[in-house]
This record gives structure tokens, sequence and C-alpha cells, in this order.
């Protein structure tokens, strides 16, 4: 097992302990708040006890220690729990003036009216159920709610479980992140590694070059030669600036367009019918030429395998006020909408043979080195494809 196999194991063992840890929290919270719930209701049913005790010994001539001692316990027992006390068909109870007698509502949050006590009492109805007391020849219906301990509490399951999301998503940016480095570190690499390869024998074929110069050899051949050493050492270039920030220039794309375009339709089977469709006036860019060159070739050549080598391919350069985009449309086999995205990871390939770079490269150069934007515009099986670049303009009028 290696050290990327052991710190993927490590964040799900850390994501596993969170889960759990914050599993046994919540249930433990749950029977603290049944535990709360149920020693609320024993309390009420005391108060309601010493209540209707304290209703019986009123009607003596003479209050005695008890009925001080009761009156005592009902002031201690609840001093949280909100209380509604109505008659037996729930209505609110009257004082002689036909005003609402405070002596029946005790812990309310704030002062209610009539209109806020009937929706206040609503709520209590749907928290406990009623107790019911014989006072007096009169039926009285004690209604209680939760305290503001136990209302309070309610919410800090939530509370754990937005802190259990939070941890998982800390550890999930973690190791994604992770992941990404892990594989722009691996990209770096390789590009400078292709780019040390091809730098050996380039300039064995830059001697060798020289030497056919002396020879006498047809001008033309070594015309050939040098423009594909030429393009060897821009190869060379391109794989070498991977991994690194490449520097941009105010270029005109339409200028960059164009000999890209150039040079693969020179290159590219006979039965491919090339269109290019530019502006007239420059349009400045910040750019580098070399990388934006590379991915119009991926593209290209992208649209070319998907033709199977012959089809139509337009190439067209438009621009709003603030951006410029370049469509490549080609008329090959199409890509299922479902696959829009999929078709930029790094080694996702629809061919047989082939290792699923180009796209991707792509995309690191559009997105990542040029803060642009690359996607699939639009796809019709078995009509075709057009894949859209967009760079911001270097200025905008």
């Amino acid at each position: 097992m290696n050290f990327s196999d052991e710190r993927h194991l490590a964040g799900y063992f850390i994501v596993f302990a969170v889960l759990v840890i914050t599993g046994l929290v919540l249930w433990n919270t749950s029977i603290f708040l049944q535990r709360l719930k149920k020693d609320e209701n024993t309390k009420m049913q005391v108060w309601a006890q010493s209540y209707k005790a304290l209703d019986s010994q009123s009607l003596d001539s003479e209050l005695s220690d008890d009925y001080l001692e009761l009156s005592n316990i009902i002031n201690k027992t609840n001093n949280t729990i909100p209380i509604i006390i109505t008659d037996e068909n729930g209505d609110f109870i009257m004082n002689s003036k036909g005003i609402l007698d405070q002596n029946y509502f005790k812990n309310l949050p704030y002062d209610l009216n009539e209109e806020d006590l009937a929706s206040y009492l609503e709520d209590m109805q749907s928290e406990n159920e009623p107790i019911a007391m014989d006072l007096q020849g009169s039926t009285q219906l004690i209604y209680y709610g939760n305290s503001s301990i136990l209302n309070k509490l309610k919410y800090y399951p939530i509370a754990i479980a937005l802190i259990l999301f939070l941890l998982i998503g800390v550890v999930y940016f973690f190791f994604t992140t992770s992941k990404t480095s892990e594989q722009n570190k691996l990209w770096a690499g390789m590009a400078k590694e292709t780019a040390h390869q091809i730098g050996t024998p380039l300039s064995s074929l830059v001697g060798w070059n020289e030497i056919l110069k002396s020879e006498n050899i047809e001008p033309d051949y070594i015309k050939e030669i040098e423009k594909d050493i030429s393009r060897l050492k821009v190869i060379t270039e391109r794989f070498s600036k991977i991994g690194s920030i490449p520097k941009l220039d105010e270029t005109n794309i339409v200028n960059e367009t164009r000999e890209a375009y150039t040079y693969l339709q020179s290159r590219s089977s006979k039965l491919i019918n090339f269109s290019l469709q530019l502006p007239n006036e420059p349009i400045m860019v910040d750019i580098n030429s070399q990388l934006y060159s590379w991915t119009i070739e991926n593209l290209v050549k992208n649209a070319i395998d998907a033709m199977r080598g012959k089809g139509d391919l337009y190439v067209d350069v438009t621009q709003d006020t603030k951006r410029v985009y370049i469509h490549i449309t080609d008329t090959g086999r199409g890509i299922p909408k479902s696959k829009f995205s999929k078709i930029f990871e790094p080694g996702y390939t629809s061919r047989s043979r082939g290792w699923g770079l180009g796209l991707s490269l792509a995309k690191r150069i559009i997105e990542d080195y040029h803060s642009g934007k690359i996607k699939v515009l639009k796809s019709e099986i078995g009509k075709g494809s057009t894949f859209q670049i967009a760079l911001r303009k270097s200025y905008v009028s």
C-alpha cells in the first residue's frame, strides 16, 4: 500500500469516526430530551395535584400551615413551564369584570392579547395532553407547553448535524484538493519528461540536417525537414510549459487561429473539407501562443477522429463586448449529452487506441492557464458536434 492509499484510508476512517461520534451524541441527546420531557410531565402532575389540594383548602375560613406549604410548593415546583388554565370547554377564564384572569396564566414568554393567547394555546395542545381537574364543582383543564430549555435543546441535534456535514465537507475538500495536487504533479512530471526525451533526438536531427545541407541534397527536402524540426521544437516547448505558469502576451487571436488552422489543413487528409470564418478586425487576447495553438490542434484532431478522417470541419471566431468565442464544428458521430463533461476527464477516450489526454489538456490550458471556458456547445448523434472556447478580451471598449 502506497502513501496515497494510506492517506485515503485515513480519510475514510476519519469520516467513519465522525459519523460514529455524531451518531452517539445524537442518540444520547435524544435520550436526554426524552428524560427531560418526562421529568417536566411529572413536575406538572405534581403541580396539578398541589394546585387541586390548594384549591380545596382555600374554602376553609382559616388558612392552615398546610395551605401555606402547598402554596410554597406551587411557587417553587414550576418556574419555567408555561401554563394556561381553561374551563372544561377550553375557553379562557374571566374575572368578575369580564377580563382575562391573570391568575390562570403562568410562565408565559411575554404579555399576550386574547388572540395571541388562542394561538399560543393551540401550540400547547399539540405539545402535551391537558390535565383535567375537578375544582369546587367545576372542571378545569391545565394546558402546558415545553420549557424554554427543552425548546432550545430541540435544535441541538440540528446543530450537530450541521457540524457533521461541515466536517465531512472539510475532509472531502482536503482529499479532493490533495488528489488534484497529485494529478498536477503527475501531469507536470510526464510533460517535462516527454520534453526531455524529445530534446535528445531533436538535437541529433539538427546536426544531421546540417550535414545534409553540405551534401547538396535537394533544397526542398531540407526545407521540409527544417519545418518538422521547428515543429518538434514547438512541441518540446509546449510540454516544458506544463506544470508551470506560462507567460501570457497580448496577441491577435484571429491571426493565431488562422496560423493553427493553416498548419493543420496542410497536414490533414484531403477528404476533410476545411472551412474558416474569421472577423476582419484584430481581437486582442492575453494568451500563450504555443499553448493556444496546441489546444486548437487537439480539438481539430479530435474532430477528425470523430469523422473517421472524412467530413466537413468548420472553424469560426466570433465576439461580444467582453469575450471572444472560437467554435470548432465537425460532422462526426456526435457525443451523448451525458458525456459532455466526462470527455474532458483525463484518460477518457472513445477510441480503442489512445490515452484520452487531448481534450483534458485542452481544458487545462484554457481554464487553468487562460482563465477561460471550454465546453461542448452542442452535439447530435450521427450529425456532429461543436466545441466552444471562450476567452476574455485584453480590454473592453
